[in-house]
């Protein structure tokens, strides 16, 4: 069966920080998941996923949510099973916000952050943030559903500077080729 590809199936998202230094306030990373329409590949989310939410029909949920990046490994972690999802659905974007509630904050002020994706035991992609640096936010992972339904990867950190709000609204369209 050579040739034969089912795509990506099932993914995990992770992000890890340091904890700020003693007397600092938090630092606080969050996964993010956005669904796209095919009707609409590239404008808003037809719906979120971050903490204190999944996905209507259970496909995406987070496992693991920290609030400060205090703990062993990784401090969020987020499954999305993309067999399982709607057919009506094209696209599936990944980011990271840094909250800005304790103090404005960009990659540069957070220790140690990183990122990975994986498949299984495969890794799609990991990164350091280095490149965004300046970023109050990150696409992370971009997956396309192609002509015969199965999902592909499309890997590539793309920075953003504004507040979680407005990242969330445009990320879908962050990188559109």
């Amino acid at each position: 069966m050579a040739g034969v590809s089912k795509g990506i199936r099932k993914v995990e998202a992770s992000l890890k920080w340091d904890p700020s230094p003693v007397g600092g306030p938090p630092t606080d990373l969050d996964l993010v998941a956005g669904t796209y329409l095919a009707s609409d590949p590239y404008g808003a989310p037809d719906y979120l996923v971050h903490f204190d939410s999944r996905s209507p029909d259970g496909t995406i949920f987070l496992n693991r949510d920290s609030t400060d990046g205090k703990g062993f490994g990784w401090d969020e972690v987020m499954t999305l099973e993309l067999e399982r999802l709607a057919e009506r659905y094209a696209r599936v974007v990944v980011g990271a916000v840094i909250q800005q509630q304790s103090a404005p904050r960009t990659f540069s002020g957070v220790l140690n952050p990183a990122m990975r994706v994986r498949e299984g035991y495969t890794v799609l992609a990991e990164d350091e943030f280095a490149q965004v640096a300046g970023a109050t936010a990150a696409v992370l992972a971009r997956f396309d559903r192609d002509s015969t339904g199965a999902w592909t990867f499309r890997p590539g950190v793309l920075g953003f500077q504004d507040d979680p709000a407005t990242f969330t609204r445009v990320m879908g369209g962050l990188g559109r080729d």
